[in-house]
């Protein structure tokens, strides 16, 4: 999605409902950006957590006053379950302990489930700069003109300020690469659509980028292996040869970087694997023949 100033003219169609359409407009759901509430998420698992440590007092507690006993039934419960469940109904202490048991184990499932939840809601990535900037001029009715109001937000309330804090956005898609190519094209992509013709924002879609930024990875590593043998192949100097092996390897490791998502250890893999190549080369029969030649 490309960033065109503007939005839907008609004020009629403000509201949640305008807000939804333009979401769900992007061919490539990249609008699906919400509040990820951390200060709330965060605040909520240490509430269940001190709940969960106090239940865990108690449960000690009770523990320790049945090992203080002298009572045959309360150690017969300790440690057969069949006898706890027995005596559970008919006995204080005993009922006591199997209803804080089944508090636990309520207050425990809710705990691990946020745990949980949380864990996969920190895992989303942030939005990038150009989707917030979209969303937000849209959301606010454009960049007022000289001499005019600014118009408002789309929605009212306390919902015209969710943009603000950028930092507590979540996408619930973002593209596929990530690569400093992908992301030069996605925030440049010359081609864009309309869906709306009231609607001044730009789609384009993810896979024209894809697809492009194949085409360009392709013929970058093909002029790097194809230009460094024939370099190679061309040069007699033995310290030539070597510093332009090192030129090249450079660049190679450059180009993976900025074309790629690779790790660290793939890039130097891929590297190692490149120089092994071109080290090959110059030892190989193809290029001690060239240097054989007589002048």
């Amino acid at each position: 999605m490309n960033i065109e100033l503007g939005r839907l003219s008609s004020r009629d169609c403000d509201g949640y409902r305008a807000v939804a359409a333009w979401i769900a407009r992007d061919p490539d759901n990249e609008t699906f950006i919400y509040r990820r509430f951390d200060q709330l998420s965060a605040r909520n698992l240490l509430y269940l957590q001190s709940k969960l440590l106090a239940l865990e007092q108690r449960l000690a507690k009770l523990d320790t006053h049945v090992a203080s006993m002298g009572d045959l039934d309360l150690k017969d419960s300790a440690r057969r379950w069949e006898a706890f469940a027995k005596n559970a109904k008919s006995r204080d202490e005993e009922g006591e302990m199997m209803e804080l048991v089944i508090q636990i184990r309520g207050r425990i499932k809710e705990y691990h489930e946020a745990l949980l939840l949380q864990s996969q809601v920190a895992k989303l990535e942030r939005p990038s700069n150009r989707v917030i900037e979209a969303f937000r001029i849209w959301f606010d009715g454009g960049k007022p003109k000289q001499g005019n109001p600014k118009p408002d937000p789309v929605l009212g309330g306390r919902a015209k300020y969710v943009l603000d804090n950028e930092q507590d956005l979540v996408a619930l898609k973002t593209p596929a690469d990530d690569d400093f190519l992908s992301r030069f094209l996605q925030d440049h992509w010359p081609v864009t659509s309309r869906q709306n013709s009231a609607d001044r924002t730009g789609h384009y879609q993810e896979r024209h980028v894809i697809w492009a930024v194949a085409v360009i990875s392709t013929f970058i590593a093909s002029v790097l292996l194809v230009g460094a043998i024939a370099s190679l192949y061309a040069v007699q100097s033995s310290k030539g040869r070597l510093g332009m092996i090192g030129a090249f390897t450079a660049l190679f490791a450059l180009s993976v970087i900025l074309l790629t998502n690779a790790r660290r250890a793939e890039v130097f893999a891929a590297t190692a694997a490149y120089a092994a190549v071109l080290v090959v080369f110059v030892s190989g029969n193809l290029g001690s023949s060239n240097s054989n030649k007589p002048p």
